[in-house]
């Protein structure tokens, strides 16, 4: 894989771990989402006035269009995997933003992640 490949396909990751990071946010002060329709119409007026919710679905439109850039020169099989990186982001920054639980069992899920992206990106 060459650097722009590895460049693509990285950027692609890191939009998709922002976009979910961003709808995250947009729900922030709506608290879980009731399923029932009754309700339904507030809640999503209010988080149709979330910008995080707009960035997020933004990200993961250019997300998207950079993707099929990468699988126009990557391999899936080379590909999809590295979207793997993209939950180790997630963890750290879902600590750090929203203090989220980072234990000692997720630290080690993430050293598995980050040594078999290694391992797949050398191949």
């Amino acid at each position: 894989m060459n650097l722009v490949s590895f460049a693509l396909i990285l950027s692609g990751v890191l939009l998709n771990a922002v976009a979910q990071l961003a709808l995250k946010a947009s729900v922030q002060h709506t608290g879980a989402i009731d399923l029932k329709l009754a309700g339904a119409t507030a809640v999503i007026q209010q988080l149709l006035r979330e910008p995080a919710l707009w960035g997020g679905l933004f990200c993961y439109g250019i997300s998207v269009v950079i993707w099929i850039l990468a699988l126009s020169r990557v391999d899936v099989s080379i590909a999809y995997p590295m979207l793997s990186i993209g939950y180790v982001v997630n963890a750290i920054l879902a600590w750090y933003l929203f203090g989220e639980a980072l234990t000692p069992e997720r630290m080690l899920g993430i050293g598995i992640i980050i040594l078999g992206v290694f391992v797949l990106a050398r191949s």
